[in-house]
């Protein structure tokens, strides 16, 4: 039996690496852990996890075929897990960068259910922040 306990890291393909990695860092608080000129990649450090982005056009990139777009996306969600939930400050924090979010709302996750909402990064992928489990 194999037991889960959390993501260890999860791979976006980008088109435009310098703006991905501006907004998981800057928007989301995410850091530079370790980058990887010859692989065209560039791991973030997310709380316990990586976060990991790959050019396109680089040597990982390429072997995924075409770019995410709109009308293709490289997967439908994930979800960072947030402590403390301060909806908001968070809803502040990201109005600063210019980002719209979805509604909060009570949604079932790894903890049980807790608030959640959603947002996009600047290549369209969808970002969940999600709170503790409620009482």
């Amino acid at each position: 039996m194999i037991f889960i306990r959390e993501i260890d890291h999860i791979v976006l393909r980008v088109s435009n690496l310098a703006k991905m990695e501006r907004f998981y860092g800057e928007v989301l608080g995410c850091t530079v852990e370790r980058r990887r000129e010859d692989l065209g990649l560039v791991q973030l450090r997310a709380g316990h996890s990586l976060l990991d982005l790959v050019p396109v056009d680089g040597p990982l990139g390429r072997a995924g075929g075409r770019a995410p777009s709109a009308e293709g996306r490289n997967l439908d969600h994930f979800c960072f897990r947030v402590e403390p939930f301060d909806e908001e400050a968070i809803r502040a924090h990201l109005a600063r960068h210019g980002l719209s979010v979805g509604e909060t709302a009570q949604r079932y996750g790894a903890e049980g259910d807790g608030p959640s909402l959603y947002l996009q990064d600047p290549e369209g992928n969808v970002v969940e922040l999600k709170g503790p489990p409620s009482p």
